[in-house]
């Protein structure tokens, strides 16, 4: 068996679908940061069948990054002639792709040189993002950009040498000015609350530090769509390379997901966009309803199931559904606390939405991990988890299961389960959560006292109540049986 790459696709397996479309002909349009799992199971998807189509060929994907890490998958990619495989995994079912949307990689560099020639390119139309949520440098006390971060300030002071993906686009858009070039439109793809506005946040106020000429040109002519995606994907891992060989394909970079994907986005793209509501992509003004649907229940429910499994030794998110305790925990969250405040989205009923999540939390195949799951939870609970809880109180009620679920967060934090198993460092600032869970064993309202997390929330009584009985009720009884607690009132 060969190693992927171009000269090998017509002897793969008539098991495996190939690009249905001549892949010379396809050529840069879109610059993408950050190519991955998510992205290559996603974005580049969508073009793959968009240009199966014989549609929009001049939005070709050219990845990039701006860490050291990224080279890696440059160079994989690279030696697959950008390359590589898609399995959906479903019940009973998995299916094989080579997907080709992706025509070249930005070299990676200190300074970003390459990545902003491309970004700098008049073929290109769009530059998007996948950066993860904490990658924003967003206050959490204030939901707005923060210019304090070293990397932020080293870019103002370096703005012709840029490190930050932020950087990169400023000056690629400064050279575009000059040039009399349109500016490209910035897609950001990540799971962040109006992540366009987010984005255009960071930029511009990155901008305004060194530039704020510039700075204003941006806010008055770049277009920073927002838009809500999801595709559940795990990392690849052997047992990922391994499901490719047995297609018949020998990638060392494959991507395995769940058959569901969406895409909801606003249409604004001056410079011009790829057909893609010819392929599912759903173009509307509301965006941000489908995004507040997604994100308290999915991206929320993720954590719900992951921190009580993660304390109880339970590595995978479909073994998580198959206990009846997390599962029942989790659906009593969703119909009690997290629905009710989920405002309408458009021909979507919520309760058919919460069912489709469960099932496909359910689905064995995937092999998620709740580790995954319970990964840089002091960037993700306060877009998942707080957010709710907050519109929950200001409504005048009470949130017992996500005040519960903040205790198990905390508890899973202290670093070992319930097993006595040592839980290996898993947050970007798991050294100061790790001190905070333990304060907070003798005193719960440390833990409430992150104001990067929580913000006041300490400062509300009934809350922090909840959140001390739950933790206390946690260190007492254990996850199992203050779960089971819970489920009984």
């Amino acid at each position: 068996m060969k190693i992927l790459n171009t000269a090998e696709l017509g002897a793969l397996p008539k098991t495996v679908a190939t690009p249905a479309y001549d892949r010379s002909n396809v050529t840069p349009g879109i610059v993408h940061i950050g190519c991955g799992n998510f992205h290559r199971a996603h974005q580049a998807v969508y073009l793959d069948d968009l240009f199966a189509l014989g549609e929009s060929l001049d939005f070709g994907l050219i990845g990039a990054g701006v860490r050291p890490t990224d080279a890696h998958m440059r160079d994989t990619l690279a030696a697959q002639d950008w390359l590589y495989s898609v399995i959906e995994l479903d019940q009973g079912h998995s299916a094989a792709r080579v997907i080709g949307s992706m025509v070249g990689f930005a070299e990676i560099a200190p300074g970003n040189i390459d990545l902003i020639a491309h970004m700098a390119s008049p073929a290109t139309k769009i530059v998007s993002l996948t950066v993860t949520e904490g990658g924003y440098f967003i206050d959490p006390a204030t939901g707005t950009f923060s210019p304090d971060h070293a990397d932020i300030q080293a870019d103002a002071a370096n703005p012709t040498a840029p490190n930050t993906a932020f950087g990169a686009i400023i000056r690629a858009l400064h050279i575009r000015r000059d040039a009399g070039l349109q500016p490209f439109t910035v897609m950001c793809c990540d799971n962040v609350p109006h992540n366009g506005q987010v984005t255009r946040d960071a930029v511009v106020g990155l901008a305004h530090l060194s530039n704020p000429e510039l700075a204003a040109w941006i806010a008055a002519t770049v277009a920073f769509p927002n838009s809500m995606v999801d595709r559940i994907t795990p990392a690849t891992g052997d047992r990922e390379r391994g499901l490719a060989r047995d297609f018949g394909v020998q990638d060392a970079a494959p991507v395995t997901c769940e058959p569901f994907r969406q895409w909801v986005m606003e249409d604004y793209f001056p410079a011009g966009r790829p057909a893609l509501e010819k392929v599912g992509v759903t173009f509307t003004p509301h965006v941000d309803r489908f995004e507040t649907m997604k994100i308290r229940i999915l991206n929320g429910g993720h954590a719900i199931i992951a921190y009580p499994a993660g304390l109880l030794g339970i590595d995978l998110v479909h073994d998580a559904m198959g206990d009846a305790d997390i599962r029942a925990f989790l659906t009593k969250i969703l119909e009690t606390e997290v629905l009710p405040i989920v405002p309408p989205v458009p021909h979507t009923d919520l309760n058919g939405y919460k069912t489709l999540i469960i099932n496909r939390f359910s689905n064995p195949e995937v092999a998620d991990t709740t580790r995954r799951l319970c990964l840089d939870g002091s960037n993700r609970q306060p877009k998942f988890i707080v957010a709710s809880i907050r519109d929950i109180r200001a409504n005048g009620n009470a949130a017992p299961g996500l005040a519960l679920l903040s205790a198990l967060w905390c508890r899973y934090c202290c670093g070992t389960d319930e097993n006595g198993a040592a839980i290996p460092a898993n947050d970007p600032n798991w050294d100061m959560l790790q001190a905070r869970a333990v304060q907070a064993k003798l005193r719960p309202s440390a833990w409430l006292e992150m104001i990067t997390v929580y913000g006041d929330l300490a400062g509300d009584a009934g809350f922090a109540a909840a959140f001390t009985q739950a933790l206390n009720d946690v260190w007492a009884n254990g996850t199992r049986a203050t779960i089971k607690a819970y489920l009984a009132l």
